[in-house]
């Protein structure tokens, strides 16, 4: 339930428009809503401004069906990643406004406008192998209402390609990169920017990469300082990240 769902709750039975009774049916429901299989995080949208965010590897195609109908009586913009295309159109049979990013792996359902997207976010990506995981990323901070700009194939392998782009990249209030192999861009980019920069490892890469392992602990190690790293292959994780960063950049201060 978002804040403007509960608050028309409680002014309508202070307006003697809801009875009580009716009131409580719906307040049962939360902290969390007991499906089973599932407890769905009914406040999470209230304590972090994000509803729960539905991982559908693992998962069967029913269970995703169900939780996500439930997210959409409390009126909540859905995400659900990790998801093949048979998962959407199943979802797509129930759902009319369902949405899906194949490259991403992400449903997206809007039952309500999506927010004004605010501040700007730069995705930077190294090889073309890579880009999955950063249009995960994009994909998840656009949805929680970012302005974002992509950089894609500037790895460090041909370092021009990267720094024709420095000064778009440095606009940004903060910026993701992804990469695999040796996973060196993020500490190419930090040591270019004065922005925080987020650092996704990927598991492409050769043998000895050991399926992103190699790259993670470059960005672990990195010597340029203002880097975050996140695991392997998690553009969700850092999408996410992006949005809080950027949304307090964008926020208005007070005195």
């Amino acid at each position: 339930m978002d804040i403007q769902r509960l608050q028309a709750l409680l002014e309508g039975v202070k307006g003697q428009r809801i009875d009580v009774n009716s009131a409580i049916e719906v307040l049962k429901q939360l902290p969390y809503y007991d499906m089973g299989f599932a407890k769905i995080d009914t406040h999470r949208h209230l304590r972090t401004g994000v509803p729960e965010v539905i991982f559908c590897q693992g998962k069967r195609i029913e269970q995703i069906i169900t939780i996500a109908k439930r997210l959409v009586v409390d009126n909540c913009n859905i995400m659900a990643t990790r998801a093949e295309k048979e998962v959407f159109e199943a979802i797509q049979q129930e759902i009319e406004d369902a949405q899906y990013y194949d490259l991403a792996r992400i449903i997206v359902v809007n039952p309500k406008p999506l927010p004004k997207k605010v501040g700007q976010i730069a995705v930077v990506c190294a090889g073309t192998a890579d880009v999955p995981v950063a249009e995960e990323a994009a994909v998840v901070a656009e949805t929680l209402g970012n302005r974002v700009e992509k950089f894609y194939d500037v790895g460090v392998a041909g370092i021009h390609r990267l720094l024709d782009q420095r000064q778009k990249i440095a606009h940004a209030n903060v910026i993701i990169t992804v990469a695999g192999m040796e996973g060196a861009l993020a500490s190419v980019v930090a040591g270019l920017v004065d922005k925080p920069v987020i650092a996704v490892p990927t598991s492409i890469g050769y043998g000895a990469s050991f399926h992103g392992l190699s790259a993670l602990l470059t960005m672990l190690n990195s010597c340029a300082p203002g880097i975050s790293v996140v695991n392997i292959d998690n553009g969700f994780g850092a999408g996410y990240q992006a949005h809080q960063i950027n949304h307090l950049c964008a926020a208005p201060q007070e005195d």
